[in-house]
């Protein structure tokens, strides 16, 4: 692949590296939004439920996609 700006060819390592960047980079918001969510449940004792949303989201689309996977490949 051709960066049009850039004029470097692409290969796969680049493709895989940015693919492992960006599912650490779902996986870490996840953990945080969850761990955000606890520590306004237990220190503050109030519930944030957009933090629990975003969390179950990106743990629910991760588990969705690696069942995808497994099965259609």
């Amino acid at each position: 692949m051709k960066l049009p700006l850039l004029g470097a060819t692409i290969d796969e390592r680049f493709l895989q590296h940015r693919l492992r960047s960006s599912s650490l980079g779902g996986i870490a918001g996840g953990v945080l939004a969850i761990g955000l969510f606890e520590y306004h449940l237990l220190r503050q004792h109030n519930y944030r439920w957009e933090l629990l949303a975003v969390g179950a989201t990106m743990v629910v689309v991760k588990l969705a996609a690696m069942a995808w996977y497994h099965f259609t490949d």
